[in-house]
C-alpha cells in the first residue's frame, strides 16, 4: 500500500486484486483523509460588551414541551412527561419518538403509515401554545375536518418557526379523554 501526502491530505492507495487472484491492471482505490487544523481565538472585547451585542450567545430558541398522558393514574392525576426541542427544527411526531413518548393507542402502533400523513393515527390535542406550531397542512384539514380546530396529527406538527420560543402543551391520544 502507498501513502501520499499533499499539504495535509493523505492519500492511500492499495492495489486492487479480483478474488480469482487476477489484478486489475493500473487501478487503484483512493482514501482521502483530512488532517485537522488547530485554530487559535482571541478575545478582545468584554464578555459584557459582546453578550450585549449578540456575538456570543448565537443559541437557536426552544420550545418547551409538556406531553399529558391519556388515562388517570391511579392517584387520578394524568402523567406528565417533558421535553424540549429547537424552534422550527422538528415534527412533534419526531419529538416524541426520540423522547421514546408513546404517540399511538393500540391500533396505531400496528398501522401507522410511520409519519407519511396517510392514516391519521397520530392524533393529538394542542392545549396550549398552539401559536408555535405551523398552520395546519391540507393533510390534517382532511383527515380532522370533523374534529376540533385545537387536534392535530403529530407527523404534520412542525413545532415552532426558527426564531419563536415558548411552552406547548399536548394531551396525547385526546380520542380517550372523556
Amino acid at each position: 500500500m502507498a501513502t501520499i501526502n499533499f499539504g495535509g491530505i493523505s492519500l492511500m492507495m492499495p492495489e486492487l486484486s479480483h478474488a480469482n487472484g487476477k489484478g486489475y491492471g493500473n487501478y487503484v482505490s483512493v482514501k482521502v483523509v483530512p488532517r485537522k487544523r488547530l485554530v487559535s481565538v482571541s478575545a478582545s472585547a468584554s464578555a459584557k460588551s459582546m453578550e450585549s451585542s449578540g456575538s456570543v450567545t448565537d443559541q437557536k430558541p426552544e420550545i418547551e414541551l409538556e406531553f399529558i398522558g391519556p388515562k388517570p393514574e391511579a392517584d387520578g392525576k394524568y402523567p406528565v412527561e417533558r421535553a424540549k426541542a429547537i424552534s422550527g427544527e422538528k415534527l412533534l411526531r419526531n419529538i416524541m419518538s426520540d423522547n421514546k413518548i408513546e404517540l399511538y393507542a393500540t391500533y396505531g402502533k400496528v398501522m401507522n403509515c410511520g409519519g407519511g400523513g396517510s392514516c391519521g393515527t397520530c392524533i393529538v390535542e394542542i392545549l396550549d401554545g398552539n401559536d408555535l406550531l405551523n398552520e395546519r397542512t391540507n393533510t390534517e384539514l382532511r383527515y380532522l375536518k370533523k374534529n376540533p380546530e385545537s387536534w392535530r396529527l403529530a407527523c404534520q406538527t412542525i413545532v415552532g418557526n426558527k426564531e419563536n420560543s415558548g411552552k406547548v402543551v399536548v394531551q396525547r391520544i385526546p380520542q380517550w379523554k372523556k
